[in-house]
């Protein structure tokens, strides 16, 4: 019989639909709890109340997964072919290369495993239970479902819990259910159906017991609770690649592609139409291929985005994961939590009403600063002794406490009460010395079957009076009058309802608050005490405030392209006021968890293009949201700080967490942490993200077209039967010296103007769209045409071959030098002050390769080892006046390009 119920126990979820007796018995225990033979027996059948860890990734195979890259691949191949032409230090240049990229990707990826580690360390480390009628402190490790566990304030709940009984009972859910407020617990049961953030008979493992006491009997441990759920959650959850790599993945396919068909297609004629000596073809592929392959891209790429690390630390974005710097760039949908994100995750009192006016209150948060203001207009509250007493009595029926540690102002207690101490702080009241003129004798504790709270003063002159705040339908029933200008009159409840109603359509959560005034022998305070006469002094209007730079971040977002969609665990009338606040949506149209489980997948892709917040949502509605959009084809960036957003952060396109008041969980399975918690920062982080994109695009435009334009010189000569006019060592040193000195340089390139005004780049296409392709081509040709040129030039001068080839490696190099200036801004003109010594590294970089190439030329040492020598002064004007011409006539390509209004998308 035992066994039986404890397969009915195994194979049920749903405990917070069944009443407190019945779940005892499924689980075969009582209010005393657990017999020792019972528990150790369950402990063998359910294991230890801890996440069981999945086997991890060694290190070796995460660092062999580094060099699983297209473009890591032709770095290899071109080691491989160097060192092949007996050029070890060539190929051990490029090895070192590869290297680092490794080491960085391995470093900078190798913690993803933590968000499973993180998020099993949050189970509490003891639990007070009963356990055959004893009450004992465990670990919460051994803890097995049936055990009876004691809960009061201050707790971290040990494992799922069914309550048992409650004692004002309330329970902080935020990193959960993302509600804002301590839910206030009961032990009533609910449908089946409930979303979880309405379960109010449960506790779950990892929330927080903020004020009262319970107890309950443990349904779920280990992988069993909620928080495990989320953890296997995340563990299933598959990783996208990002858009970056995905288009510079497909560029390193064609490109290596056409490499190959290149090389083949030389070797091929050569041997057949000119009879060339296979040995000597071959090396004759070999050379045009590494020619035409771009060594240094892929480390270029790795610094780019590098140094976008750096510079969003500097912003407060801390990345772990180095694409997500650029997938920033390309985001076009950011999925946001509302509490703590867009919100303060702090209660704040905004709205005061008294019967003869309706003031707001100004300041966020609780620091006690902020202003008094009746129709716009500030006000002195010795001018309004009514409200002195409502805020006195918001004080003094209070159990929380708010104090300044360092430059915060932090809150114990439940944050209603703090936002009602820091009201009353903020017309100076102190509340040291409020408490010690009217000392309290005694209290109705807050349940949620009554939904008040009273206490009992007594002045030190002979005064007596009791204080009840609570749900205004609670405390209206128990008033006869209401304060105006310092006179009692009868009530008037429409009014009051009336007022409710309307300050309640903002968003605003009511409380209500009165006094009577009792004997001054009265020193008990019972039910009957609240039942009737007394006067309501007024209504307050407290909300979760909306961060002031969340709603400027959003406009940005907007403006560049990006829509904002928030997904919270909160009210819908909540939601929506806040998203009305923020920008976000329209107010009105919204969308419920219990509605989005009503849709299949193909509805969801069209509900989520339309609406743009979703209430009530748990963490699997969070993950539908992001994996929906993602099939839509947007590239989505998931924000948020609690347990419940960590599947969805790891799932999205990049997951971006809070670093002040996120959990560790979350951290851990986001790419980006924001170390100020500010939205705000999302904005910045966006921007450098689409300057990174753009600095690679540039790289990418700056490198292929020497790469080509060496290919298209061997290949001329090639097919004209000439000496190679330029060698494999030559080529490399071509390639590795002018992306380490020139090509960085554009790493550091600021953003162009009106980068935050145009739409994300569309993800799907190429990185290079048809008028880079066309870039490209162009400037190789010339490349090609002015090395061949020259080549041809000394070769019918009868000059050496080793002055031929030195003059070809100099006009690349130096028409690399020209065009790194025109690649600056792809399509905007270069030729100003701005254009020409706006960017230091530049200028930097150019006089290091200036030197380079001179020691390249004339150092018998470089001469011996590149088979170089020098060069005359007429050989240099030859090679000044193409480099002149290349960058005039880039200039002038641009020029005629913005008449045509093509832009380089």
């Amino acid at each position: 019989m035992q066994h039986e119920h404890v397969v009915v126990a195994e194979q049920t979820s749903a405990w917070h639909s069944y009443p407190p007796q019945q779940v005892l018995e499924a689980f075969r225990t009582n209010h005393g709890g657990l017999p020792q033979s019972e528990i150790k027996r369950r402990l063998e059948q359910y294991g230890a109340n801890r996440l069981k860890p999945p086997k991890p990734q060694s290190n070796f195979i995460r660092f062999l997964l580094q060099f699983h890259n297209v473009l890591i691949y032709i770095l290899l191949i071109a080691s491989i072919m160097t060192a092949f032409l007996g050029h070890w230090v060539d190929s051990a240049v490029i090895l070192g290369v590869v290297a680092i990229n490794a080491i960085i990707g391995f470093v900078q990826e190798g913690k993803a495993e933590k968000a499973l580690i993180a998020i099993r360390h949050m189970l509490s480390l003891n639990a007070s239970v009963l356990r055959a009628g004893q009450r004992i402190q465990i670990s919460a490790e051994e803890l097995v479902p049936g055990d009876i566990v004691l809960l009061q304030s201050g707790d971290k709940v040990p494992a799922d819990m069914r309550l048992l009984s409650c004692k004002n009972l309330r329970i902080e859910e935020a990193a959960l259910t993302g509600e804002s407020e301590a839910v206030e617990k009961s032990v009533q049961a609910v449908d089946a159906m409930t979303v979880i953030g309405d379960r109010l008979c449960m506790a779950y493992s990892g929330t927080l017991v903020v004020y009262g006491q319970g107890s309950g009997v443990v349904v779920a441990t280990s992988d069993q609770t909620e928080i495990g759920r989320i953890s296997q959650m995340i563990a299933q959850v598959d990783k996208l690649t990002s858009p970056l790599l995905r288009q510079m993945a497909i560029f390193g396919r064609w490109l290596t592609l056409a490499i190959l068909l290149l090389a083949v297609g030389i070797f091929v004629y050569g041997l057949l139409l000119h009879d060339y000596p296979i040995g000597e073809m071959f090396m004759a592929a070999i050379s045009m291929a590494i020619a035409a392959i771009p060594e240094g891209l892929p480390a270029i790429m790795t610094i780019t985005l590098a140094l976008g690390v750096q510079s969003m630390a500097r912003r407060n974005a801390i990345v772990r994961h180095l694409p997500a710097v650029e997938t920033l760039g390309a985001v076009t949908v950011i999925c946001t939590d509302k509490t703590g994100t867009l919100t303060r995750n702090e209660m704040t009192v905004q709205t005061v009403i008294l019967a003869d006016a309706q003031i707001q209150v100004s300041g966020v948060g609780y620091a006690p600063q902020g202003n008094f203001s009746l129709h716009g207009q500030k006000i002195l509250m010795t001018d309004y002794a009514d409200m002195l007493d409502l805020l006195r009595a918001g004080l003094l029926c209070n159990d929380a406490s708010v104090h300044q540690h360092e430059d915060a102002w932090v809150i114990h207690g439940d944050p209603t009460e703090g936002a009602l101490i820091t009201l009353a702080m903020k017309a100076e009241l102190n509340p040291v010395l409020e408490h010690e003129a009217l000392p309290r004798m005694d209290v109705v504790p807050f349940e949620s079957e009554h939904r008040f709270m009273a206490t009992l003063h007594h002045d030190h002159f002979g005064h007596s009076l009791i204080y009840v705040k609570g749900a205004p339908e609670e405390v209206l029933a128990m008033c006869s009058y209401q304060r105006s200008l310092g006179e009692d009159y009868r009530i008037e409840t429409n009014f009051w309802y009336e007022k409710i109603h309307a300050v309640s359509a903002s968003g605003q959560r009511i409380l209500a608050i009165a006094s009577r005034v009792v004997p001054t022998t009265q020193r008990t305070l019972r039910f009957v005490d609240v039942e009737a006469d007394f006067t309501l002094l007024g209504l307050v209007g407290i909300i979760d405030p909306p961060r002031e730079e969340a709603i400027a971040a959003i406009d940005k977002c907007h403006a560049a392209g990006i829509r904002v969609k928030m997904i919270t665990g909160d009210h819908r009338i909540t939601a929506c006021t806040i998203g009305e606040k923020l920008g976000i949506g329209d107010g009105q149209n919204a969308i419920t968890g219990l509605e989005l489980d009503r849709l299949d997948d193909a509805q969801l892709r069209k509900v989520v293009a339309k609406i743009d917040i979703f209430a009530r949502a748990s963490p699997e509605h969070k993950l539908r949201l992001v994996t929906a959009l993602q099939a839509n084809g947007e590239i989505v960036a998931m924000t948020g700080d609690g347990v419940n957003d960590a599947p969805a952060l790891k799932r999205a396109d990049i997951g971006v967490a809070m670093g002040q008041k996120g959990t560790e969980v979350a951290k851990e399975a986001a790419e980006m942490v924001l170390t100020d918690d500010n939205f705000a920062s999302i904005t910045h982080a966006v921007e450098e993200g689409r300057t990174v994109y753009d600095n690679i695009r540039k790289t990418v435009v700056f490198i292929i077209p020497t790469s080509c334009g060496a290919a298209g010189i061997l290949m001329l000569a090639i097919i004209l039967g000439m000496a190679l006019p330029i060698t494999p060592v030559q080529i490399l040193w071509v390639n590795m010296v002018t992306t380490v000195t020139l090509a960085i340089s554009l790493s550091f390139e600021r953003p162009e103007s009106g980068a935050m005004l145009r739409p994300p780049h569309d993800p799907n296409t190429s990185i290079l769209s048809g008028f880079l392709v066309w870039r490209i081509v162009f400037v190789a040709l010339l490349m090609m045409g002015g090395g061949f040129a020259l080549y041809s030039w000394e070769t019918m001068q009868s000059s050496s071959i080793e002055l031929s080839r030195t003059a070809v490696v100099n006009v690349l190099v130096m028409g690399q030098i020209v065009y790194l200036f025109n690649c600056r801004y792809l399509l905007a003109s270069v030729i100003s002050r701005e254009g020409l010594l706006g960017n230091r590294f530049i200028l930097i970089s150019v006089g290091v390769l200036l030197m380079l190439q001179l020691a390249f030329t004339y150092l018998p040492v470089m001469q011996q080892l590149f088979g170089t020598t020098a060069l005359d002064a007429t050989a240099w004007g030859r090679v000044v006046v193409f480099s002149v011409f290349l960058f005039l006539a880039v200039e002038m390509e641009k020029y005629l390009i913005r008449r045509t209004g093509i832009n380089d998308q």
